[in-house]
């Protein structure tokens, strides 16, 4: 379900006008979902899929310790692509309570989500 969770997060993103960079790019210290560009920012987005959020918001998986891992795979991409672009950290949590069956799955985007 996670491939289909990005693939739901990045065609939001498409619709409000991001180019996406780069899926799924990995590095020693994680993974980052998804990297998309504005006219203002590079945005380096983590995707948060649940059924519902009964136990918690699935904002709330992103951790001290996960931002920490996010940053540090930031920085290597950035090493590799030099951008002049802000970067920021945004999460999508996607609410599928029939997963990949459901119909409208519903997408909440939490701009600067962290620093």
């Amino acid at each position: 379900m996670g491939a289909w969770g990005e693939a739901l997060a990045a065609d939001y993103l498409k619709r409000k006008n991001f180019k996406i960079c780069a899926m799924n790019y990995k590095s020693r210290f994680g993974e980052l979902d998804i990297v998309a560009r504005n006219k203002r920012f590079l945005v380096i987005v983590e995707v948060k899929l649940r059924k519902s959020d009964k136990f918690a918001a699935a904002a709330e998986f992103v951790d001290t310790y996960k931002q920490e891992r996010l940053r540090k795979t930031t920085e290597l991409y950035l090493e590799e692509n030099p951008t002049k672009l802000q970067p920021r950290f945004d999460v999508i949590e996607i609410y599928a309570p029939q997963g990949i069956d459901t119909i409208n799955p519903v997408i909440n985007h939490m701009e600067d989500a962290f620093s």
